[in-house]
């Protein structure tokens, strides 16, 4: 199935987080993890700590940065997903977690900003 302009955008911003957060130390666990609740864009080892991460992609024409794009509603499907996601996996259990967002703003044709907000939100909060 052909994909559309908007999915192809989304998949090289993810594929920057990817990158950026490897090359800075943490592993890939899971892409693209769907369950009822949503999707969870990454789920990537920190050492010890598992982090559940969102990417956000915005063009330089946007009123808001992607940083920005991540509201209650969002924070509260991801928490979900990432609570049906530790049901199935007893080794997590114990694991410090935090909640990434990797904003991807596009500055111009092919430049783009990164900025990563590590523990950008909590559950509870």
């Amino acid at each position: 199935m052909a994909r559309s302009p908007n999915q192809v955008v989304g998949a090289r911003a993810e594929q920057l987080a990817l990158d950026h957060m490897i090359e800075n130390g943490l592993r890939c666990l899971h892409r693209n993890f769907n369950c009822r609740f949503g999707e969870i864009d990454l789920i990537m080892l920190d050492r010890e700590c598992l982090v559940f991460g969102e990417v956000r992609f915005r063009t330089a024409n946007r009123f808001s940065s992607a940083a920005l794009s991540v509201g209650p509603t969002k924070q509260r499907k991801l928490i979900l997903a990432a609570q049906y996601f530790l049901r199935g996996r007893k080794q997590y259990a114990n694991s410090v977690m935090r909640f990434d967002v990797v904003a991807i703003d596009s500055a111009a044709q092919g430049q783009y900003t990164i900025q990563w907000l590590k523990d950008a939100f909590r559950p509870g909060y």
